[in-house]
């Protein structure tokens, strides 16, 4: 099986596996595990923050990190296609007990003035915006890319209306090596963000969340509430460690068989295939007679190629488990699934 469905499906490779089996370990909830303590000074110095919080996943990065930014009653802004908001299952709503306003974007992302026309005049009859998510990359935008200028001014503009900025940095790397910008660079116009160890970095498990030192020691209760505490957590740390050590720099690998793939797919007659495609991440259409999302991704199924369908979009992500000879036979599978359809 050729797996496109998402860069979340690769395998810790052998070297990690080493790695992690001779991990020094201790108890991550008594904050004594000196592999955990190891990953979070190196990200966050990698992110330029003054502490950061080991949790399982990126969702309960999310879910510390608005429980911790917020209070009952106030509202948070994202984008109409975030994670926060589409594929949380309500986590913020329900833990917060926020009301989520959303932003009409474009890849995902929006501008400064639609952070300001989303805004009531602050009262006693109107919930404050206390909060603005952004998301880099950003998923359902189709792996986009934010700019440091785009995301400096939706920051700025965050700020001067009184809200705290919190970046779902899952795919954070692949920005950094796709724009040349730092992680740091990023990270300074955001109040908190979080980095995911499990997507194009390869690790099985584990993501950091970072900010000041007063917000991760006020997030730390919420880990514990939410069941994030762990015992001999440096197990995972060091596979999340080699990721940052070994597999940052080999996203390029990823984002150049993605051009390859979408360039492929572009020649198909019946599909269409966006000209953006920034990073890993690929969203696209079918447009034929005969044949639509549902019946290609079923007939794709045949040939051993899998992906992700969402309505009538198709997603297919390039990573670290995908080779380049694995592409071109994706894109041969998805010519003669199209080939057939016309028959």
């Amino acid at each position: 099986m050729i797996n496109l469905s998402s860069d979340t499906q690769t395998k810790p490779t052998a070297e990690m596996r080493a790695t992690m089996m001779n991990a020094e370990v201790g108890d991550e909830q008594a904050g004594t595990d000196p592999t955990v303590n190891a990953l979070l000074e190196k990200t966050a110095d990698l992110l330029g923050k003054e502490a950061a919080l080991f949790l399982p996943t990126g969702t309960m990065c999310n879910l510390v990190a608005v429980k911790t930014h917020t209070r009952p009653g106030q509202t948070i802004l994202v984008d109409h296609l975030a994670h926060v908001l589409r594929m949380e299952t309500g986590g913020a709503a329900l833990a917060s007990g926020v009301i989520v306003e959303t932003l009409p974007s474009e890849f995902g992302q929006f501008t400064a003035q639609a952070v300001k026309d989303a805004l009531w005049p602050r009262s006693n009859y109107s919930p404050p915006a206390t909060l603005l998510c952004v998301e880099q990359t950003h998923n359902f935008g189709g792996g986009s890319v934010w700019t440091l200028e785009e995301l400096t001014a939706v920051s700025e503009t965050a700020r001067d209306l009184e809200m705290a900025v919190h970046m779902d940095g899952a795919r954070l790397m692949n920005a950094v090596v796709a724009s040349g910008n730092s992680a740091a660079d990023f990270s300074a116009v955001c109040d908190t963000v979080w980095l995911d160890f499990t997507k194009g970095l390869g690790a099985p498990i584990g993501a950091v969340l970072a900010g000041t030192a007063d917000f991760i020691n006020r997030a730390r209760r919420y880990k514990h509430m939410f069941g994030g505490a762990m015992r001999q957590a440096g197990i995972a740390a060091a596979g999340c460690i080699y990721a940052l050590d070994h597999h940052v720099d080999r996203l390029a690998e990823d984002h150049a068989n993605m051009q390859l793939l979408a360039g492929g797919l572009r020649q198909v007659p019946g599909l269409i295939v966006p000209d953006r495609v920034d990073t890993n991440i690929l969203f696209f259409e079918v447009a034929a007679e005969g044949m639509d999302a549902a019946l290609f991704e079923a007939a794709m199924r045949e040939y051993d190629v899998q992906m992700v369908r969402l309505g009538e979009r198709l997603r297919m992500v390039t990573h670290l488990d995908v080779s380049q000879q694995e592409i071109a036979e994706a894109v041969a599978a998805a010519g003669e699934v199209m080939a057939l359809a016309a028959v």
